[in-house]
């Protein structure tokens, strides 16, 4: 997986149709992403200004999903995401979190997996 940022987006209704054509082409992609929306509750970007959103592979382009409304899709956890590409179908996915920090930066390598003890 090389994961670059989105080229475009997708609309939430598209997914099933794109799947069903075979235009998806690799996993859906979770990616730790600032917040964008700017409302109250879970989206105060104040008390929760991290999100998770998530990237899919169309004919070779990574796209990230809107929602009915033109708004990127953000889920406030990784549980609610997971929870969300179940129900579209998807049982795996990848997850790329460059924004937080790790406990042991000096355990991993370039990979993003932790080094061999």
């Amino acid at each position: 997986m090389t994961l670059a940022g989105p080229v475009t987006s997708i609309g939430q209704g598209d997914i099933s149709v794109l799947r069903a054509q075979g235009r998806i082409t690799d996993l859906p992609a979770a990616v730790r992403a600032q917040r964008e929306l700017e409302v109250g509750g879970f989206a105060d970007a104040e008390r929760n200004p991290m999100t998770w959103t998530v990237y899919f592979d169309i004919d070779g382009q990574w796209m990230c999903v809107h929602s009915a409304r033109g708004r990127r899709r953000e889920w406030t956890s990784l549980d609610r995401l997971e929870r969300w590409l179940r129900s579209m179908g998807f049982r795996l996915f990848y997850v790329r979190n460059d924004l937080d920090l790790t406990e042991q930066p000096d355990t991993v390598n370039r990979s993003g997996f932790p080094e061999a003890s």
